[in-house]
């Protein structure tokens, strides 16, 4: 029976330091707002464990790790983090990673939807972090599905205005996961990693070539991949409002975009994990609407 989850911690709001604040708070009020639309219940939400260390290790360097765990790492790892690490990020970072994996679990097991409420951390490599991503929460979820022989195959989808460089290097020689990343080419990261299929949109490619990519391409894939288990990164960082994407699709063609995506793994009862990803408007509106239409968009196809 297809059936929606979602993952959502109040671990998730942790306050950072002040100039990366302002982001932060689409944790604690898109689920208000999703209750108070009537989109979803409170019984839809569940709160997500705290990764183990055994977890954390089956993607993450031992090394890594431990410079985590003792607050040990450099100025200069930090500064590719891109902020002052604390034992408190630490902890958020395994909760995150957890709900990912909760959610894949689920959906494996119940079929349709879920979705966790933060995640999409890919640019966090096996041995080090990045743009603001300490551990990496579609990488841990698969590679432990893997491990437990969960699954054969897996799909990442990726669309987040930024490339997946750290999904896309730990997985680059695991035949197993097909990686799928969709974004600004000359965004961050400035040096690109090679996913299997990486498809990059010029600076202001708006609705009908973004949307037109997405339909040639994904399709296609999913039928050559077969996968048993989808993992969507859905960075709403891809509208024109966006202070980081570079790209100008409309909060109505976004919903499109997650509208499809959905409708295509249902179509072949494929299961569908999302981690929420970027979205980092001047406007908080623009980042709670765009959001809460990746879960209107799963609500109204699993009704």
């Amino acid at each position: 029976m297809n059936e929606l989850r979602i993952a959502f911690s109040s671990v998730y709001r942790y306050t950072l330091p002040a100039k990366h604040r302002f982001p932060m708070v689409k944790y604690d009020l898109l689920p208000e707002q999703l209750i108070y639309e009537g989109t979803v219940t409170p019984e839809h939400f569940f709160e997500p464990r705290l990764l183990t260390e055994a977890e954390i290790c089956s993607v993450h360097t031992r090394e890594y790790w431990n410079a985590l765990r003792q607050q040990s790492l450099t100025r200069k790892e930090e500064r590719a983090i891109g902020f002052p690490m604390r034992p408190e990020l630490v902890t958020r970072g395994r909760y995150i990673a957890a709900g990912t994996l909760e959610c894949a679990e689920h959906v494996l097991k119940h079929g349709g939807i879920a979705l966790n409420i933060a995640g999409g951390t890919h640019h966090a490599y096996a041995d080090h972090g990045e743009g603001f991503c300490v551990f990496n929460d579609i990488a841990l979820a698969a590679k432990l599905l893997l491990n437990r022989n969960r699954v054969n195959k897996i799909f990442v989808v990726d669309l987040d205005v930024h490339q997946g460089n750290g999904t896309a290097h730990i997985f680059k020689d695991e035949d197993r996961v097909f990686t799928l990343s969709m974004h600004g080419a000359k965004n961050y990261p400035t040096r690109k990693e090679e996913s299997d299929l990486d498809i990059g949109l010029d600076d202001y490619t708006s609705d009908t070539l973004y949307l037109d990519t997405l339909y040639n391409v994904l399709p296609q894939l999913l039928d050559m991949v077969k996968p048993e288990i989808v993992f969507y990164l859905s960075g709403v960082d891809i509208i024109k409002s966006d202070a980081l994407g570079r790209l100008s699709v409309s909060i109505d063609g976004c919903l499109k975009r997650d509208e499809f995506v959905f409708e295509e793994c249902l179509k072949r009862n494929l299961p569908v994990a999302v981690s929420m990803g970027g979205g980092y408007s001047p406007t908080l509106s623009h980042i709670i609407e765009a959001h809460a239409n990746t879960y209107r968009a799963a609500a109204r196809l699993l009704s």
